[in-house]
């Protein structure tokens, strides 16, 4: 179940418990938008770092230069990993999104009705993520047999 959608019970369910209700709906809303916030901060710092090393740092720059104590490799590392934090909060991002994903997908794209998830859209994610993972392996894997010495 999405945590945009909230459950009601059927008349058939057994009564719930006493006790604190949990709202799925309201927390889900939360955990988007402080999510959508980091991604636009988390994007923001890559344009700046990238602008920093493209912009301000010269062309072939060296560990003689430095911008705050950093190197272009110190800057280039900050960039590396906060892109591997944006990219871990944009997967989490789909994956909290991906009930909605299959909808848009099934009713609107392929023009099927709409029916209730009886988990074959969880395995198609994790299928998908598994195959992305693979072709961004082979890239890199390709690149790898490609990279030459030119000294």
């Amino acid at each position: 179940m999405p945590l945009t959608e909230s459950f009601t019970p059927s008349p058939a369910d057994p009564p719930a418990k006493s006790g604190p209700v949990f709202n799925w709906s309201r927390y889900g809303t939360l955990i988007n938008f402080w999510l959508d916030v980091s991604l636009l901060v988390l994007l923001m710092i890559q344009a700046w770092i990238f602008s920093i090393l493209h912009l301000v740092f010269p062309r072939g720059a060296g560990s003689d230069w430095k911008i705050w104590g950093a190197t272009p490799l110190d800057w280039s590392e900050t960039l590396f990993l906060t892109f591997c934090v944006f990219a871990a909060a944009i997967v989490l991002h789909v994956m909290l999104h991906w009930a909605w994903i299959c909808g848009v997908v099934t009713t609107k794209l392929l023009g099927r009705k709409g029916k209730k998830d009886d988990g074959s859209q969880t395995l198609i994610g994790v299928g998908l993520l598994i195959l992305l993972i693979h072709a961004l392996i082979v890239g890199i894997l390709v690149a790898k047999t490609g990279l030459v010495n030119s000294r």
